[in-house]
């Protein structure tokens, strides 16, 4: 979810990420910080996300955005559920 967010959205800071998940499921996807930034940090050890710092009402705001290995991962990613999804539905819809 993260992966694809930053892939559709581009540059984004943490709680508009939980705030962009929540919008979209109607609620019913509430990430937590705890949840979310482990995953972010590990896209960063990883090398998939960049980071960036910029004041914001006197306040140190993170943003967070796709490297080119991270788009190139993201999109493989978001290919590969489409296909669990498809196989998914045949089996349940059969």
């Amino acid at each position: 979810m993260v992966l694809n967010l930053l892939y559709t959205r581009g540059r984004m800071y943490g709680y508009e990420i939980t705030q962009s998940l929540s919008e979209q499921t109607n609620g019913n996807i509430n990430l937590t910080f705890a949840a979310l930034y482990p995953v972010l940090h590990k896209l960063e050890a990883g090398g998939m996300v960049k980071t960036e710092s910029e004041n914001v009402n006197n306040r140190i705001r993170k943003y967070y955005t796709l490297s080119n290995k991270g788009k190139v991962e993201a999109k493989r990613k978001i290919e590969e559920f489409r296909e669990y999804l498809k196989i998914m539905d045949s089996i349940f819809n059969s």
